[in-house]
Formats: structure tokens, C-alpha cells, sequence
């Protein structure tokens, strides 16, 4: 009887012991509130796309789709230039719409801040947009690679004070032609109607485009004196 007891006693401690264990180990299997807590990934709310996250990078087949969408919904046509001279406030021509789109977007975009104009020609022109500043050149490689076609239908001539750009239809087109480059007459330069899309004029400012077309310049008409465009800015 004696060791009859003995046994009983024995496994009942041993159940007693078995039954703690498992409840531990299963204690370590839940979570707090006796819930199983899964991490879900995050949901964007709005999943429709802007108009640029649809189209960008640009380039030479989507670029006029993405202008004539973007100049719908964007019809500033006044700007300010400011440079280390002054100011040049410029109104874009809304008959050249995807050239006044494009001069939008980019100024939207802060293309032109921190650009210079890089190429002077005493009574003839001044032409800016260009930089080697890494800053620029990222934000160029977001928007993309593209050329915008001629746009000389409204007949718009090369008189003093007009906004211009090359464009896809010169020869060695990539090397010659950039939307993120414009430049303003100095003097009346009737030999470019046709060739290049005039799509704005200055309104106030064309003695600051005298100021820095009478810089000292290189051989390859490079101000010796960097000219800076500080920025540019839309107005109302």
C-alpha cells in the first residue's frame, strides 16, 4: 500500500509538472490580449497618380501627350527671371502652348534656379539654362530627355526683346537644341524666324538683358564672370 501510494503521488506530480509546461510554451506562442498581431503593409489611400508620376521620365514619345495635358491644367503665362543684374519679366505667348507648358513646368519644377546664362553675344543674344551643378543635372535626369518640335505657325518674328528655343528639326538636334535652355534677343534677328519657336516676350527688363549682353565674355562667348539666373518665378 505503501509504495501504491508512492506511485500515485508520483504522477500526479509529474502531470502537474507536463500540464505547466505546455501551458508555458504555449504562452509564448500568443501575444498581448491573447491576439496574434500581424504587421500589414501600408495601403496608399489615393491611388490615382498625379500627371506627372503618369508620364515622367519624358521623352521624344511622350513628351507633346504630357505638354497637352500639362497646359490645361496649368495656364500661368507670366514669369520673372532673377538674375545678379535685376529682373526679366517675361509674358509666354499662349498660341505656342506646349513651349509656354514646358517654360511652366520647368519653372514649377525649379529647373532654371541656380542656371546661368552661359552663352553672350554683344547685340545679338543672350542664352540661358545651362549648369553643370549636380543639383540641376539630378533634377534633369527626373524630368527626362525630350526635344520639342518647331512651333512657327502664328508666324512670331526674332525682334529685340522676344524669348526663343531651339528646336527638333536643326541639325544635330540634341547637341544644338534643349528645352532647358531659351534665349533673348538683344536686337531684331529676322534670319532665326522659322528655325527656332519664339514664344514669349520681355515686358520689363530688357536693360538688364543690355547689362548682361555688354559682360565680358571667352572665345566661346562663356561670360568670363558667371551670370547666374537665381531664379525663376511665376507671376499673376
Amino acid at each position: 500500500m505503501r509504495y501504491l501510494l508512492l506511485l500515485v503521488s508520483f504522477l500526479v506530480f509529474f502531470n502537474c509538472e507536463d500540464k505547466k509546461t505546455k501551458r508555458k510554451k504555449i504562452s509564448n506562442s500568443i501575444t498581448k490580449n491573447d491576439s496574434v498581431i500581424t504587421k500589414t503593409p501600408k495601403v496608399k489611400q489615393d491611388s490615382v497618380l498625379t500627371l506627372e508620376e503618369t508620364f515622367l521620365p519624358l521623352n521624344d514619345d511622350n513628351a507633346m501627350a504630357f505638354f497637352a495635358e500639362y497646359e490645361i491644367e496649368n495656364p500661368e503665362n507670366k514669369v520673372r527671371i532673377v538674375t545678379d543684374f535685376g529682373t526679366i519679366d517675361i509674358q509666354l505667348f499662349e498660341n505656342t502652348q506646349y513651349h509656354r507648358a514646358n517654360f511652366i513646368f520647368l519653372t514649377k519644377n525649379k529647373v532654371f534656379d541656380g542656371t546661368q546664362f552661359h552663352r553672350v553675344v554683344k547685340d545679338f543674344v543672350i542664352q540661358g539654362g545651362s549648369s553643370d551643378s549636380r543639383e540641376v543635372l539630378k533634377k534633369r535626369g527626373r524630368i527626362g530627355r525630350y526635344l520639342l518640335p518647331p512651333d512657327t505657325r502664328y508666324g512670331h518674328k526674332h525682334y529685340r526683346g522676344v524669348i526663343s528655343i531651339p528646336s527638333s528639326e536643326i541639325e544635330n538636334a540634341y547637341k544644338l537644341a534643349s528645352p532647358y535652355e531659351f534665349f533673348i534677343t538683344q536686337s531684331n534677328q529676322h534670319h532665326l524666324d522659322g528655325k527656332y519657336t519664339v514664344f514669349g516676350k520681355v515686358t520689363d527688363g530688357m536693360d538688364v538683358v543690355d547689362k548682361i549682353a555688354a559682360v565680358e565674355t571667352d572665345g566661346g562667348d562663356w561670360p568670363i564672370r558667371n551670370v547666374y539666373i537665381k531664379k525663376v518665378v511665376i507671376l499673376k
